[in-house]
């Protein structure tokens, strides 16, 4: 067992983690930067550490102070989270080089499956449906655009070393490729300090369905089920859900078995997601693999029972699975709503500001992940996102209504959210049928936020 895990994250992850970890008996240690001095992961923690002022990079992103706080405390693990160095594969082999455990998969893993021109190709050396595109990276002008015209558009340009959709241009004629080439390469630099590109062929709206595998280091390999995460804006997932309505029984088999035969060819370890799009016809393509937990990790925990980041911890440990394929069984639905400090009436500007007052609501089937208390200071430097409210029934139309109640009682008074915006999701027909995909927020947001 560990004794001491320091967290390299901030806010309701790292709230999350420390709570597996004392029902684990272990030690916590909390980093924070001076923006976050009062934030309610630095009070729960059992031992906190100011790594540098507000600016992520001076911060939480901020290696030598990270490391040099797990080495003076005694750590024994560094959990990373998500966002900030989860998927940084120079601070995995890092932390294994002063000999503390990363609770993630190796560097080399991440190296291979955080490219995602490189991931493409392993998953086509193991008979993993991908979308059709360029034969690895595109290095120039000239060879993305040859590339584009082979592929045929409407195309998509992604960077390799991208996520959260920066880096990221849908072109749909030649017309506008060099412009939107340019533009995706030069936000690709700047947000991940990579600006090497790969194309793929644009499957318009289609579903964003995502598996959940967790692997250990004697070879067991187990998915999870899915998650439906098609309510999006600009590549920015808004709910989620599992089980998805467009999967059969026959369909969700065959995409859970793709997804452990991605995590097997990887060599992974640990908790990661295979993410895919799937179209109209059924047919779905492997897009990416997240070497990380998820945001939506909590709708996979309540169908299954299963504690991710308790498991996460006791592989880093050197322990098996405590459970096999057959052991999995998805009981009910569950529903996953981001909450932002946000104006979606203002082109969704965050809002950051002093909660001056909350009501987090609750009752059966009922979960909400947040590190919001009142008087708390939300910072103006990071993400917004402020809250995650889960809900879960035996149905899905059970927990859609669920759900409306439980974004009636949530309040967050001082600052600007994105509640109503949910609430009018899940009136809508196409909501309440499950006859969505990805454009879903596009063609609908003028009516959804009037």
């Amino acid at each position: 067992m560990f004794r001491k895990i320091l967290i390299a994250n901030r806010g309701e992850i790292a709230v999350r983690i420390i709570r597996t970890c004392k029902e684990l008996g272990i030690e916590t240690v909390a980093i924070y930067s001076k923006a976050d001095e009062a934030a309610l992961h630095v009070k729960y923690a059992d031992e906190a550490v100011c790594v540098g002022p507000a600016k992520s990079s001076e911060s939480y992103l901020n290696m030598k102070n990270i490391l040099a706080a797990a080495t003076t405390l005694g750590c024994d693990a560094i959990h990373p989270g998500f966002g900030f160095l989860s998927e940084n594969a120079t601070f995995a082999r890092l932390v294994e080089t002063c000999g503390i455990k990363f609770i993630g998969p190796s560097g080399d893993v991440i190296d291979c499956m955080g490219n995602k021109s490189a991931a493409r190709k392993l998953m086509m050396e193991n008979g993993v449906p991908v979308v059709p595109g360029s034969n690895g990276s595109v290095h120039t002008l000239e060879e993305a655009r040859k590339a584009a015209e082979a592929i045929g558009y409407p195309v998509l340009i992604k960077a390799s070393a991208g996520g959260g959709g920066r880096g990221m241009r849908k072109v749909f004629s030649a017309e506008d490729f060099e412009k939107e080439f340019l533009a995706a390469k030069s936000e690709a630099k700047s947000c991940f300090g990579d600006d090497d590109m790969y194309l793929e062929k644009l499957i318009l709206n289609p579903k964003h369905i995502e598996f959940q595998i967790i692997a250990d280091s004697f070879g067991n390999v187990v998915h999870l089920g899915e998650r439906d995460c098609s309510i999006q804006r600009r590549n920015q997932k808004m709910i989620e859900e599992a089980p998805s309505t467009a999967l059969t029984p026959e369909l969700r088999e065959r995409m859970g078995q793709d997804a452990v035969r991605a995590a097997r060819a990887a060599g992974y370890e640990n908790a990661g997601t295979i993410e895919y799009v799937l179209d109209k016809e059924g047919n779905y393509y492997f897009i990416e693999m997240n070497t990380r937990i998820q945001v939506e990790h909590p709708v996979t925990e309540m169908i299954t029972g299963i504690d991710l980041i308790k498991e996460q911890i006791t592989i880093a440990e050197g322990r098996p699975l405590s459970f096999h394929q057959e052991d999995v069984t998805l009981r009910g639905h569950a529903i996953e709503c981001r909450i932002n400090a946000e104006n979606p009436k203002e082109n969704f500007r965050p809002c950051p500001g002093m909660v001056k007052a909350i009501n987090l609501p609750g009752g059966l089937g009922v979960r909400v992940d947040t590190a919001l208390y009142q008087g708390y200071p939300i910072p103006s430097c990071y993400d917004s996102m402020v809250a995650k409210v889960i809900a879960y029934g035996n149905t899905r139309d059970e927990v859609i209504h669920r759900m409306r109640r439980v974004l009636e009682e949530l309040i967050i008074q001082g600052v600007d959210t994105n509640v109503d915006l949910h609430y009018m999701i899940l009136y809508t027909k196409e909501f309440m049928s499950g006859d969505f995909d990805t454009s879903f927020i596009e063609n609908n947001l003028e009516k959804l936020v009037k």
